[in-house]
């Protein structure tokens, strides 16, 4: 335990704890726009994707989008929240250059879903609230030359608030539950969840009380987060200076922070509003949101199988390791394709090995998808199925992976053309054997003689004359077989 006016650090055994709770703003996967008919897609030329209705001009009325709804009811449905017969939107008033109303529709006293959980390594992170938005447009500054340019391609583009419950005890646990609601959102198919492009971002709320308090501290929220690995350090940032605040008898101020990647530091913004700043009040332009229970089953029934449960049925179906399961699982689509090649292939630790390794490897290098990939799920598990009746040895099955890349071929014509494929034939290995005895005399007589250590060296060599062809475990057992072992 540090003393009250001690520097603190920020280990377990320190005085004081932090506190997270996290609110993220996912784009849904729509076509269109939250209220009209624009496109949602990222990318277009600037203030394109914008008509009177996003504009905010006089007369223009907002119409809800259906889909938008189906996606935050099933984004809520898959964290375990209750979705609410009845919801309401509001008007979120500030005024910000990119905000073309002077107000966001939100909701606020009635949302679209409350209550739910995440775990995350057994600690069930409690969700406060789920609910519809629009986004606001964006402004970009330029310093040379100094000027502010305004995009509202953005502006009425639809989202869904995820607000946690302060229930995040340390920077790594907060990563750990955005890269699980990710999962979620991915595997629901509610979102892409693309932080470069801007449709999943993080506002962190933190503070710092004494280990073994129970209220709360006064809480800074952190904005500017674009990586889940700066939301961490971010936090750890806040944290450390809140706790030397605290230790010197200062009071932590309420307020929104920026968090400054560069520096890796965090810096004072403005005041954090609280809701009576935003002046909420019902849309007046919006009917209420009536969702039946009968609608809201049937989207939970089209949800398919999440994260959580594919997890456990990895580990129990395929026999894999923790970590083998939580990479593969990660990505919907990579997780499919290990399923296909298993299921073609029958090895599930070979096909994982391979996904996990090469597939993965060629992916990052390429910056394609799983879906794009020029090795379908059936092409790899004959490669697969090559090496396990030994017909190719696991290192030409390397170069054979990388020639199937680049041209599409099937493995066995691939390894055919490179003259790869493994010679099992005893007379060629023994052929092979001879030889290399008759060059490495020495050696070969000390093997003979029974120095087993020697073993090792002279079958790599063989394999060497053999071009890597030779069928190693034969070569072993033949070499073996002339000391009598």
């Amino acid at each position: 335990m540090t003393s009250p006016g001690a520097a603190p650090h920020t280990t377990d055994g320190d005085a004081y704890e932090m506190v997270v709770g996290l609110e993220v703003h996912v784009q849904l996967k729509t076509a269109t726009k939250a209220f009209c008919s624009c496109s949602a897609a990222y990318g277009a030329p600037p203030n394109t994707n914008v008509c009177p209705i996003c504009l905010a001009l006089p007369g223009a009325l907002p119409v809800l989008n259906a889909h938008a709804v189906e996606l935050a009811t099933r984004a809520a449905i898959a964290l375990g929240c209750t979705v609410h017969p009845v919801s309401i939107f509001a008007r979120k008033h500030y005024f910000y250059p990119d905000l073309p109303k002077g107000y966001q529709i939100s909701q606020y006293d009635q949302p679209l879903a409350t209550g739910g959980s995440l775990s995350i390594d057994e600690q069930a992170v409690r969700i406060t609230r789920v609910h519809l938005e629009e986004d606001a447009g964006k402004s970009i500054h330029d310093r040379y030359p100094m000027a502010t340019a305004i995009d509202l391609n953005r502006a009425g583009v639809p989202l869904i608030e995820i607000v946690s419950e302060p229930d995040i005890r340390s920077a790594a646990a907060a990563g750990q539950y955005l890269r699980a609601l990710k999962r979620v959102m991915e595997y629901t198919g509610v979102s892409d969840v693309n932080m470069e492009e801007g449709s999943l971002r993080v506002d962190a709320n933190v503070s710092a009380r004494r280990r073994g308090a129970t209220e709360l501290g006064t809480k800074t929220e952190v904005k500017n987060l674009n990586s889940f690995s700066n939301v961490e350090r971010a936090l750890a940032g806040e944290y450390i200076r809140q706790c030397a605040v605290l230790a010197a008898g200062g009071r932590v101020e309420q307020q929104t922070m920026l968090w400054d990647a560069v520096h890796g530091t965090v810096r004072p913004a403005r005041s954090k509003e609280a809701s009576h700043d935003y002046r909420y009040f019902p849309e007046p332009d919006l009917p209420p949101l009536i969702v039946t229970a009968a609608w809201a089953a049937e989207v939970g029934r089209g949800l398919g199988e999440l994260p959580a449960v594919r997890t456990a049925r990895y580990a129990t179906q395929y026999g894999l390791g923790t970590g083998d399961v939580a990479a593969l699982i990660d990505k919907p689509r990579v997780a499919e394709y290990f399923e296909a090649v298993t299921a073609a292939h029958g090895d599930a630790k070979s096909a994982a090995n391979w996904v996990l390794g090469e597939v993965l490897a060629a992916l990052n290098a390429s910056g394609g998808e799983i879906g794009d990939f020029a090795i379908g799920a059936p092409a790899l598990a004959g490669l697969l199925d090559l090496v396990r009746d030994g017909t190719v040895s696991h290192a030409a099955a390397k170069t054979v992976f990388a020639e199937m890349v680049r041209g599409g071929e099937p493995a066995a014509a691939v390894a055919q053309r490179l003259g790869v494929t493994q010679v099992g034939d005893d007379a060629v290995l023994n052929q092979w054997i001879d030889a290399v005895l008759a060059e490495n005399p020495t050696e070969a007589s000390r093997y003979l003689a029974g120095e087993r250590k020697l073993q090792g060296p002279l079958v790599g060599r063989i394999m060497k004359k053999s071009q890597g062809r030779a069928d190693p475990t034969r070569v072993n057992q033949l070499l073996a077989a002339r000391t009598g072992g």
